[in-house]
């Protein structure tokens, strides 16, 4: 299956649904963060109309997802 355009606010929309919350922001870049046995898990999303194909696969599996984990969250 081919990854979407996204924008960074549709992806962040995504990210909270596996529990990534966001704590701050510099220029266009959003922080994200989620806890994990007890160490934190930090993401920097692009706030973009349209993240580049690289960064999406880089996000995804930084996030911890597996392809197919990550389109069942499109839905």
């Amino acid at each position: 299956m081919k990854l979407p355009i996204l924008s960074g606010r549709k992806l962040i929309k995504i990210l909270k649904k596996i529990g990534f919350k966001e704590v701050r922001q510099k220029g266009s870049h959003i922080f994200l963060e989620k806890e994990i046995e007890g160490e934190r898990k930090g993401l920097v999303v692009p706030n973009h109309k349209e993240v580049d194909k690289g960064t999406l696969i880089e996000i995804i599996r930084q996030a911890g997802l597996k392809r197919n984990e990550f389109f069942k969250l499109l839905k």
